[in-house]
């Protein structure tokens, strides 16, 4: 818990005061008591002594006074609300090595299936868009919660020569700020998620990446697709094309994100969890003060039942 108008607790200072002036109060009016000489008489003409009971209904005073200084520091309870804003970019690589066999049945055509059973799953607060890169990179779908025209984006994408990833990151990073009229100076909460065989071959560097996103505070997390045994060929000539993890896990790794290397579905579940926890809400605080007030009532209509019951007035 914590308190919106911290300040005011100083009020609670007041309590001991009040304590302590009851108390005083208290041993004054026994010595008052003591100054009628004849006790024997006095027993018999003065009420009953309330003992304890007279107590109770100052007890329950003191108690709501705290209550009420309590509220009266507006104290808020932390609580998770859903980010609408938040947005996933999925960076597809669709570079001529991803025609190779070894994940079946190409890395290619497993990126895509993958790609897209993630963005069916998602939950409908998040949006989504979509990069493809090869020599360039190319936003093919804007940012937004319409997940058919992400999954079409996906169906029309093309291989072409060379791969760009560091140009995917900076691609998706200013979909990212071109979100909403906001994005600019409030970007959404975001993340993006790559799926690649690893090799940076022309374009921005991965580290020029790295740089970018932790500046803009958005992870990048991998998915690696591919084995070190893969080929391809290409004009009539097999060319080897080894996945390269190594570079993938560093760039998730130098922005916070995570490095993963199978190529299947339940992956990219594994994505979606560790990024839902921080897309899928933010902590705000929640003013709860009435609940302070309602319980020092409590209280009040407490020490008035007392007083009432036992000496027919109110405290």
């Amino acid at each position: 818990m914590t308190f919106l108008s911290p300040e005011r607790l100083w009020l609670l200072g007041l309590l001991p005061l009040l304590a302590a002036a009851y108390t005083l109060l208290q041993l004054r009016r026994r010595t008052y008591a003591v100054r009628f000489t004849n006790l024997a008489l006095l027993s018999q003409v003065a009420p009953k002594r309330p003992g304890w009971r007279r107590h109770v209904a100052a007890v329950l005073f003191l108690v709501m006074i705290a209550l009420m200084l309590v509220g009266f520091a507006r104290p808020a309870d932390s609580v998770k609300v859903p980010r609408d804003r938040a947005t996933i970019m999925v960076a597809v690589d669709v570079s001529l090595s991803m025609m190779a066999r070894d994940v079946p049945p190409s890395r290619f055509e497993a990126a895509k299936a993958a790609a897209k059973t993630f963005i069916g799953e998602l939950p409908a607060r998040f949006n989504v868009g979509v990069v493809a890169f090869a020599g360039s990179a190319n936003l093919v779908a804007a940012p937004s919660a319409d997940r058919n025209a992400a999954v079409a984006s996906i169906d029309q994408l093309v291989l072409a020569k060379r791969t760009a990833i560091g140009e995917a990151v900076f691609t998706s990073l200013q979909a990212v700020r071109s979100f909403d009229a906001e994005a600019r100076q409030d970007p959404p909460p975001s993340h993006i998620v790559l799926l690649s065989d690893g090799d940076n071959t022309t374009g921005r560097t991965v580290q020029e990446a790295i740089d970018a996103s932790r500046v803009a505070q958005i992870p990048v997390s991998t998915i690696a697709f591919g084995t070190p045994y893969g080929t391809v060929d290409i004009e009539g000539e097999t060319t080897s094309v080894s996945v390269n993890k190594e570079t993938l896990r560093a760039l998730a790794d130098s922005t916070e994100g995570k490095a993963y290397e199978a190529a299947d579905a339940d992956q990219l579940r594994d994505v979606y969890t560790n990024i839902g926890s921080s897309l899928g809400f933010k902590t705000e605080h929640r003013d709860v003060a009435a609940r302070y007030t309602g319980i020092a009532l409590l209280f009040a209509l407490g020490a008035a039942g007392a007083s009432l019951a036992w000496f027919s007035r109110l405290p």
